[in-house]
């Protein structure tokens, strides 16, 4: 498999072809959690050399899915921001 891009899925986010595993699903289980790349591959029912090729991605293209990081970090925390929020409670 490889890394595609395709704006009607994750939002255009590379992920793994014929998949919606972006690259950003994989490379922190690996890179931050420590997980093996055999047993993220096994959990996510993806192949081991897919997720090389994902983390291959990712160090090759880190600056770019930094910024999606960020970016995706930004807007959650405008959603979470104009949500509803709880009435204070009454004393």
């Amino acid at each position: 498999m490889s890394i595609t891009q395709d704006k009607d899925v994750l939002g255009g986010e590379p992920r793994i072809a014929g998949t919606r595993i972006g690259v950003r699903h994989i490379a922190p289980r690996v890179i931050d959690s420590g997980q093996s790349p055999a047993l993220v591959a096994d959990q996510l029912d993806v192949s081991l050399g897919s997720v090389y090729k994902a983390l291959s991605y990712y160090y090759a293209h880190i600056d770019e899915l930094r910024k999606l990081e960020q970016e995706n970090e930004a807007a959650f925390e405008r959603v979470r921001e104009s949500s509803l929020k709880p009435k204070d409670p009454v004393k």
